[in-house]
This record gives C-alpha cells, sequence and structure tokens, in this order.
C-alpha cells in the first residue's frame, strides 16, 4: 500500500528554486508496474527491499536494495517491482528552476539515471521529511532545507566527470551573468545575439559554455523560463492570452501558442482550465 505525504504550503512563486509537492513510500506488489509515461516534474525512488527494474528510451537498469533512480520532467519512463522479490521503496517529487543547474553538476542523465544511496540521509529521507511535516509553522522552509541537504549529498555522491566540473570561476561567472541577463529581459524581444554583445563574448563560445554548465542552449532554457512564467500568470492572475503573450517575451499570441503548446503539450486556455482548482502538481 502505497503512503503519500503532501506539502500543505504553496510556494511563493509559480516557479521557486527548488519546491518539493510531495514524498511517500510503498511496499509493492509482485509485477507493480508504473508507465510507460511522463511527469511534468522530477521524481526520486530510492530501493530499500527487493529489486526491479527501469526501463528509459531503449536503456533498461535492474536495481537493487540501496539504489535510486530519478525520472525526469516529459521523458518516458516504465518502471516495475519483480515478480518474485518486488521493491519497497519511498520517493521525494519536486520542482524548480534550480533543478538542472544542480544536475548538471552530477553525472546523471535521463539515460543514466542511477546512483547509489548512502548511509545516512537518503535511506531515512521518507521518515526526516515526515517528522518535519507533524511540525507546523514554516513548513515549505523546513521542508526545503532537507532537499538542500539531500542535494549537496547528491553532488557529492555522483560528481559529474572531471573533465566538465567543475566550471573554472571566470566561466562560471560567465554563465551567472548569462542567467541574470535572461531573467531581467525575458519579457523583451532578447537574443543570444543581444546577450553575447551585452556581456562582450563571441556567441558561439558563450552558448557552448551555457550548455555545458546549464544542460540546455541558451534559447531552450530561454523558452523555458518564459512558458514557467506564463504558467505563472495563467494560474495567478486573470490576464488575457494577449496580455501573457506580451509579458513574456512574444508580441504574437499565436506565435506564443505555439512555442507553448510545443513545451506543455496544451495551449495556454486548455492549461489554465486545467489548473483553476488544481495546486498539486503529480
Amino acid at each position: 500500500m502505497a503512503i503519500f505525504k503532501y506539502n500543505s504550503e504553496r510556494p511563493f512563486r509559480g516557479n521557486p528554486d527548488l519546491h518539493l509537492h510531495y514524498w511517500g513510500r510503498e511496499q509493492c506488489a509482485p509485477g507493480h508496474s508504473v508507465g510507460p509515461g511522463v511527469r511534468n516534474l522530477y521524481k526520486i525512488h530510492f530501493i530499500h527491499e527487493g529489486t526491479g527494474k527501469v526501463t528509459v528510451g531503449e536503456e533498461t537498469h535492474i536495481l537493487q536494495p540501496g539504489q535510486a533512480f530519478l525520472t525526469y520532467p516529459h521523458i518516458v519512463t516504465h518502471y516495475a517491482a519483480d515478480i518474485d522479490h518486488p521493491w519497497t521503496y519511498s520517493w521525494v517529487a519536486f520542482t524548480g528552476e534550480e533543478i538542472g543547474y544542480l544536475l548538471s553538476k552530477t553525472s546523471l542523465t535521463p539515460e543514466h539515471p542511477i546512483f547509489p544511496m548512502d548511509e545516512s540521509l537518503m535511506p531515512v529521507l521518507y521518515d526526516r521529511l515526515s517528522a518535519a511535516a507533524d511540525h507546523t509553522g514554516s513548513l515549505d522552509l523546513a521542508l526545503k532545507a532537507i532537499m538542500y541537504e539531500f542535494f549537496g549529498l547528491l553532488l557529492r555522491t555522483v560528481p559529474a566527470a572531471a573533465d566538465i566540473f567543475p566550471v573554472p570561476r571566470q566561466k562560471s561567472i560567465y554563465v551567472e551573468q548569462c542567467l541574470h541577463y535572461l531573467h531581467a529581459h525575458y519579457c523583451e524581444n532578447v537574443t543570444v545575439e543581444m546577450m553575447s554583445s551585452s556581456l562582450k563574448l563571441d556567441r558561439k563560445y558563450l552558448s557552448a559554455l551555457f550548455k555545458k554548465t546549464v544542460g540546455l542552449p541558451p534559447q531552450q532554457y530561454l523558452l523555458n523560463f518564459r512558458i514557467a512564467k506564463a504558467c505563472e500568470l495563467l494560474t495567478d492572475t486573470n490576464c488575457t492570452i494577449g496580455e501573457i503573450s506580451r509579458s513574456v517575451g512574444y508580441q504574437d499570441p499565436l506565435l506564443f501558442s505555439r512555442m507553448f503548446k510545443k513545451v506543455k503539450g496544451c495551449s495556454p486556455k486548455e492549461y489554465r482550465i486545467r489548473h483553476a482548482d488544481n495546486d498539486i502538481v503529480l
């Protein structure tokens, strides 16, 4: 039977740096299967007992106790408990603007999402989060503190290869400047050429450095950031689609709708209707 626990506090803004949506634990029935399918958040399962398999694309991984796996948003994933020795696992589900950057500092990828659990925090992460939820007041802050502790441990457990991490400090500053620039100018008709000119860097060099560090090219990061801001406006305001389009850098509402559907799989209007009374991301 699955036990779900939810973060009852909403984030202070639509797309925070890190937000834990829910966590849980389950002793799976033999052959219990999830997917193939996609989610719109990150989810990590920690295997405590038994075995099972995870399939992403053409890659299938067999997991044992003491291992964990990460599922990525919008990546088709299928996982199933073993028939003879079904696994017992716990999980955390989260989103946030900072997640892509944090994961870029690890060796994890959608094709290789498996990592070993440590011996202290990960086996008891469910219990730590549940204990924090038993205390009233500042719940989201308490949960976030535990999750940042977990990510600090994850970065030490599966660091990125030495040839790509750490990024030299000067290069890291360039990427930070890019992020600040995009976050400040996303509502304008910004281009990579404009950004590289502002930072006095070669466009190709800047694009390559940005992708190496963040995991996405600048254009894709900007698109995702704009759509995230649009989702915030769709759920938190009564602005028209045209007003939201212009607020996130698209003067043409039709182009905005096409780009929104490309990222979210539905139109802005459909997204607003679906999320009108749904504050929990599953």
